[in-house]
């Protein structure tokens, strides 16, 4: 009998959807409407509460670092732990987006558009679900992460501190966030009708 590593893990039990990775992306999801209504508490005052909604913002989205380390050290990779992660951050981050917006804070456009490659991603991975779970791409990683800054930077109410050029390294920032996120969308679809084709032409030859 082999004892090759493929063969190890095809016999290894898969991990429980009960871990302690999973529960930490339950409680980011369960922290975003704590957050948004914190965000829109003083109306855009800047007070107390907006910079206690902006720590909030920022410590979990860095539990996003750390249930995708647990689950790797643990060897708890599950399926349901693939598809909360990413829409534990999209419903985190589009808690913010919505909220700036409202406070006038950020164009309702960049939300719109934002919020539309965000849901539209989620929406298709599960239309496809049945055929196969689709985890968080480099490039996604990359945008979840250049949004998880930007955002912080805009929620953050640093003009009073460090005076106005910091509206220019937020728009920079929400810039590039911005760009990301629409060519990451882009090349996602793009690469998944491209291993399509492969799939179908293999189908055919064989």
């Amino acid at each position: 009998m082999t004892n090759t590593p493929e063969a190890q893990a095809a016999a290894a039990p898969k991990p429980s959807n009960w871990n302690l990775p999973n529960a930490i992306t339950i409680i980011r999801i369960l922290l975003a409407p704590v957050f948004f209504i914190m965000l829109l508490a003083d109306n855009g005052s800047d007070g107390v509460v907006r910079y206690l909604a902006a720590i909030l913002f920022i410590l979990a989205i860095a539990t996003d670092g750390i249930d995708g380390h647990l689950a790797r050290k643990n060897n708890q990779v599950t399926d349901l732990g693939k598809i909360l992660d990413p829409i534990a951050d999209k419903v985190l981050t589009g808690a913010a987006l919505v909220g700036l917006s409202i406070l006038a804070e950020l164009p309702w456009w960049v939300t719109i558009i934002i919020l539309v490659r965000e849901v539209g991603i989620t929406v298709f991975r599960f239309a496809v679900i049945k055929r196969r779970v689709i985890p968080a791409s480099r490039g996604g990683k990359l945008k979840t992460l250049a949004q998880s800054i930007a955002i912080s930077l805009a929620l953050l109410p640093l003009e009073q501190v460090v005076g106005s050029w910091i509206n220019v390294v937020n728009i920079v920032f929400m810039s590039i966030a911005f760009v990301l996120t629409v060519i990451t969308g882009i090349d996602y679809l793009y690469q998944d009708r491209k291993l399509n084709r492969a799939a179908k032409a293999g189908n055919t030859s064989a």
